[in-house]
């Protein structure tokens, strides 16, 4: 398997391919071989360079930046866990688990913001908010 464009060419030489291509100096075959692109790709990259021009480059357009959500969702799902844990809590209520389905429900009512149940149920671990069944511990632990 070859190696990502990127890192096998510069921006430079490929602008000189696809130049040369567009210009008529070379065969879409020629063009397709010398950067090693499949037929839809190198059409897309053709299409890009004459959008582009000399601005055009092959470097990656990931960014480094993580999602985050904001302060004060976090506070508003450690305000729920807490709200559930004191259910649980209490001996005279038959729950036992925690609802993150509910709680995603209540954020979104109450506060009117949007979180999903991965990041409820993340933060729930983080904070120390899960249920740890004393039978389970009993039968993993020697």
């Amino acid at each position: 398997m070859t190696a990502q464009i990127h890192k096998r060419l510069i921006d430079e030489q490929v602008r000189i391919i696809l130049d040369r291509y567009v210009k008529k100096g070379i065969s879409v075959l020629q063009a397709m071989n010398l950067l090693d692109l499949k037929r839809r790709q190198f059409f897309e990259w053709v299409k890009r360079y004459k959008e582009q021009g000399e601005d055009f480059s092959i470097k990656c357009k990931r960014s480094n930046e993580h999602r985050r959500i904001a302060e004060s969702i976090e506070e508003n799902i450690f305000k729920e866990l807490k709200l559930d844990k004191a259910l649980i809590d209490d001996r005279a209520m038959p729950v036992r688990f925690y609802n993150y389905s509910f709680i995603k429900d209540q954020i979104e009512k109450k506060y009117q913001q949007e979180v999903s149940l991965p990041t409820i149920i993340d933060r729930a671990k983080k904070r120390v908010f899960i249920f740890q069944d004393r039978k389970r511990i009993s039968m993993t632990v020697r």
